[in-house]
């Protein structure tokens, strides 16, 4: 079990560094650890799934429509309410995502008038204007009475200059200049918008990312309207001294509270859960996951995926919190989902666990069914 540090020594050892909090922001993440930390808190952690999208992004083999239908089927079943269902990106670059327009005409849906109309939350990213225009179109297109197919976008961009031109072809200011757009006009048509900011602890570019870049990105995605930023850890290099930096200077910059950001966090180091425990600790109620540990970064050669929902889930559980998630279920879809897209091992030791637990359980049940018979 991991051992949260206690805040005040972590605030002490960063007091005179380039990362070091005013008395408010001091204050603020002191606070939030302190309640995060309290039996009369609040201990819901919500559970952004993106094994539909980032999971699957990378893929060589183009995963087809429906198997990817079922995925989120099956995830809607294991009590997950948030899915990231795909990206409005180019087929030519991503070609992984081509069908998110006909994925989410797809989507089992109640009718508008419905009062669990918003029980699931579809979120899909929406990188540029054009991607925007191509789902306000797709909106548009929903027939009377019936509910549209995703409320949430999701922006992105990075705290390195080196990744967001390789990225996006574009400088950090000329991105947020960009997504500003884009979100006013998302906001304006009623849409929510949430915000990514990737490479927030080091680039495959320019190795370790100052925490200072961090917060003032994420101020940026702030100010601009997005209701939450996620954190990613894009190559997995993070700790937990280096995200509750980052966690410190994005909440000094923008003012806000650590319950504005989540936790996105690759397991390339085996650093992942270690990282998103220490930062539920600290205040933040949002954790990025992805079943089966699907996942990975084109860009960072031997990068691993995104940390398992599985590991997420059965830790936070254990921990005193609620996720809502039926990690049984979770085991069982990311061993069904490893297979279906033919890798030979599921990412997610938990999941391979509980798994072997259940086999060996009906083995010696069958077992004693035969002896019985005897």
């Amino acid at each position: 079990m991991l051992s949260r540090r206690p805040i005040t020594s972590s605030l002490s050892r960063l007091s005179g560094s380039a990362v070091a909090l005013p008395h408010t922001a001091r204050r603020q993440l002191a606070t939030a650890a302190s309640t995060a930390g309290s039996a009369s808190s609040d201990r819901f952690v919500k559970i952004v799934e993106v094994s539909p999208r980032d999971g699957l992004q990378n893929e060589k083999q183009v995963v087809p429509t429906e198997i990817k239908l079922e995925l989120i089927r099956r995830l809607g079943q294991t009590g997950l309410r948030v899915i990231e269902a795909g990206a409005f990106v180019s087929p030519k670059w991503v070609p992984q995502m081509g069908d998110t327009p006909s994925l989410l005409r797809s989507l089992p849906l109640p009718p508008s008038s419905s009062s669990s109309a918003s029980a699931m939350s579809y979120p899909v990213l929406v990188p540029n204007a054009k991607g925007l225009d191509s789902l306000q179109e797709l909106l548009r297109s929903v027939p009377q009475g019936q509910a549209a197919p995703t409320d949430e976008i999701a922006i992105f961009t990075a705290a390195s200059q080196s990744f967001c031109k390789a990225n996006t072809n574009c400088t950090i200011k000329e991105s947020l200049d960009r997504l500003s757009q884009v979100t006013s006009r998302a906001l304006q048509s009623g849409l929510k918008v949430r915000g990514y900011v990737s490479t927030v602890a080091g680039c495959p570019y320019e190795g370790d990312i100052d925490p200072e870049k961090v917060g003032e990105v994420s101020k940026a995605l702030l100010d601009m309207g997005c209701y939450e930023v996620s954190l990613g850890d894009t190559i997995g290099v993070g700790t937990p001294t280096k995200m509750e930096a980052v966690l410190e200077a994005s909440m000094r910059k923008s003012g806000r509270g650590a319950d504005v950001f989540a936790a996105h966090c690759h397991d390339t180091f085996s650093t992942g859960l270690a990282n998103v425990l220490h930062l539920v600790g600290l205040g933040v109620r949002t954790v990025d996951s992805s079943v089966g540990g699907l996942g990975g970064c084109p860009y960072s050669p031997g990068a691993t995926g995104n940390i398992d929902t599985e590991s997420v889930v059965f830790a936070l559980e254990k921990e005193g919190y609620r996720t809502g998630a039926d990690l049984e279920r979770l085991a069982e879809i990311g061993e069904w989902i490893t297979a279906q897209i033919g890798r030979e091992t599921n990412a997610s030791n938990t999941g391979r666990a509980i798994m072997a637990k259940r086999r060996l359980k009906a083995k010696k049940e069958a077992e004693a069914q035969t002896k019985a018979k005897l």
